[in-house]
């Protein structure tokens, strides 16, 4: 008995073992019509198991994934009709021309004769390659191969669009170009989920689940992840030499934390007002010269590395 009126993906308590390794210890989630769910997490957390759990590519060991109303481990042929999954790995075939990888992949997603020339046009429409039908794929820049790939994961037009790590590789302006196709996507009631290591695209979701060790350790929008991860100030530091800096900061016992972010360091601290004159003198003391520091907004990726060192600390302990 299928339930449409339920959110479109429920995870509850899902958890895969490979032997004695597990690799999702847990999951529950819950997607809605139209939202861009980011699964966030270092390489080796559990996000593209699960991912592969809600498509019916994976059996879960214990716990269950409905998605479309469907349970996958019953009937993930069912779940399977009702996705679209695209993979870094995703295969379009290079020695087959533009317009033949859309009909392969339409035949094989029983793609109806009757849209069949719409869906093609809007699949060459949206990916910018109109008028290059008869280009070999493989000749494609990444950017373009990447969209194409994109509209033949979507071609039977459904309704939870799976996406794992769909843009390694892919040039900056193409995957902004990328996310713009997610979210024409997403407003017309698709359902994104979305594994992802880049904290720029992790702006782009509308809420976001931190994964590490097969755990959900924090979920939230990215305002508020940003709001209430962090406690504390959040200081940036310019310095030289950056090295010396950051070992002398490890061990100041009022620094919660510390990382090098590009040529300068972040800085966690109790208080901000406190602190800076406070550093300014202690690395001053011990020959470094600080040319900056300030207090700033945490981005997204500090509160990613903030909550890491979090989980590795309780890990210890």
């Amino acid at each position: 008995m299928t339930n449409h009126n339920a959110a479109p993906v429920i995870a509850r308590d899902l958890v895969k073992r490979f032997g004695d390794f597990v690799a999702v210890d847990r999951i529950s989630l819950e997607a809605q019509r139209g939202e861009v769910v980011g699964f966030l997490g270092p390489n080796g957390a559990g996000k593209s198991t699960t991912i592969r759990m809600l498509c019916g590519l994976l059996r879960p060991t214990t716990g269950q994934a409905i998605v479309a109303g469907y349970d996958v481990a019953r009937e993930p042929e069912r779940v399977r009709q009702r996705i679209g999954y695209m993979s870094q790995k995703f295969s379009l075939y290079n020695d087959l021309r533009v317009i033949e990888n859309i009909r392969f992949f339409a035949s094989l997603y029983d793609v109806p004769g009757s849209v069949m020339k719409e869906r093609e046009a809007w699949v060459l429409d949206m990916a910018g390659l109109s008028g290059r039908e008869s280009t070999l794929t493989g000749t494609l820049p990444s950017g373009w191969k990447q969209r194409l790939a994109l509209g033949c994961a979507v071609l039977h037009r459904p309704p939870i669009l799976f996406l794992d790590e769909p843009t390694s590789g892919v040039d900056p302006i193409s995957r902004r170009q990328f996310w713009e196709l997610i979210h024409a996507m997403a407003a017309e009631g698709v359902t994104v989920l979305v594994t992802t290591h880049y904290m720029d695209e992790a702006e782009y979701c509308n809420r976001l689940v931190l994964i590490f060790q097969g755990r959900i350790v924090a979920s939230g929008s990215p305002t508020e992840l940003k709001q209430r991860a962090m406690t504390g100030a959040l200081l940036l530091v310019e310095c030289e030499p950056l090295g010396l800096a950051l070992d002398l900061l490890q061990q100041t016992p009022d620094v919660a934390d510390v990382a090098v972010f590009g040529n300068a360091l972040h800085v966690v601290v109790p208080d901000a007002k406190a602190a800076i004159p406070r550093l300014r003198t202690a690395l001053s003391q011990q020959g470094v010269t600080v040319t900056k520091m300030e207090p700033i907004r945490p981005s997204l990726e500090d509160v990613f590395v903030s909550l890491m060192a979090a989980q590795e600390a309780a890990g210890k302990t």
